[in-house]
């Protein structure tokens, strides 16, 4: 039986974890590119090095050449410019939107059959953009940011409330950015509804912490995060690569389903070999649909920006 094959494109810091953590859980073949020679070769061998400690002969090849990517089954896309201190999601808008047109140009080559995960920002945006490049059946490429996003928000509301991140259930929906809506009514504790743990006060501040937990650490390190979105990443793909289906926050390709109309943006969803297998409709109370429309409002602005740019 032949073995998965995981392309991670870009070396840098999201890349390389993304790689590192793909190659812990020895998801199958693994080739990091980049364009800047000797960076993915370097990091790359780094890796295989530790492979006599914990990565039990994890193989993990670095390239600056697309033909080692021939015949991947999931292409994994964290290659753009990160965000720093002062900049928004949205600032990344021209710069990261030509490179993801390059590098999907490249995956329609060497990787016709993949599921494509982006992870680039800003994050809703970009997954429109590879859809649009690949011409993939829009249920192959989808976006990383929920499973980031619910990962922040579980771990906020477990530090709170004294329990096991593992015990947390959590949903959130809308664009990847402070808009983002994290939906209380289907947050959990072992199914415990969460207002049995939090006050609306205390739940409000870590929901709002959660919106901002990508610009809390920029601030802090005067860099974009990279240890939960290559995470987050990561788990996605494993669900594609061992047809899992797990169900994610993500972002996912919705035409009827809420009423979006067409447009990628934050839902849930499950995820198996041939990627969104079915997007979760859930009953959104007037309250939670205004909130969902605001964010799914700002994704659309930013689709039609991106739209306007030279290709």
């Amino acid at each position: 039986m032949a073995r998965n094959k995981i392309t991670v494109v870009g070396a840098g810091n999201v890349g390389a974890t993304t790689a590192h953590i793909a190659a812990t859980r020895r998801l199958g073949e693994i080739v990091l590119l980049d364009i800047v020679k000797g960076l993915a070769e370097g990091k790359a061998l780094d890796m295989a090095e530790a492979s006599g400690v914990f990565l039990s002969e994890q193989a993990v090849v670095g390239t600056t050449d697309w033909a080692a990517a021939a015949g991947s089954d999931v292409v994994i896309v964290t290659s753009g410019v990160p965000r720093k201190p002062g900049m928004s999601r949205d600032d990344l808008l021209a710069t990261n939107a030509g490179i993801v047109r390059d590098v999907c140009r490249q995956i329609v080559t060497q990787a016709p059959d993949a599921v494509v995960i982006v992870v680039c920002n800003p994050l809703d945006a970009m997954v429109h953009v590879a859809a649009g490049v690949t011409g993939f059946p829009k249920r192959r490429v989808v976006g990383m940011a929920g499973a980031l996003d619910t990962a922040r928000y579980t771990y906020f509301l477990a530090m709170e409330i004294g329990v096991s991140v593992e015990d947390i259930q959590c949903v959130l929906m809308g664009g990847h950015g402070d808009d983002m809506v994290p939906l209380p009514r289907f947050t959990s504790v072992r199914g415990i509804p969460i207002a049995q743990f939090l006050d609306s006060t205390k739940l409000d501040e870590i929901i709002e912490r959660t919106r901002k937990g990508g610009i809390e650490i920029v601030n802090l390190l005067g860099y974009s995060a990279y240890y939960a979105p290559a995470a987050g990443a990561v788990k996605m793909a494993q669900s594609v690569l061992n047809d899992t289906k797990n169900v994610f926050s993500c972002c996912a390709y919705c035409d009827g389903q809420y009423g979006v109309g067409g447009c990628f943006v934050g839902v849930p969803a499950v995820l198996g070999r041939m990627g969104v297998e079915k997007i979760v409709e859930l009953d959104l109370d007037e309250h939670e649909r205004k909130q969902f429309e605001a964010s799914l409002g700002h994704v659309k602005e930013l689709v039609a920006k991106v739209n306007g740019l030279s290709t």
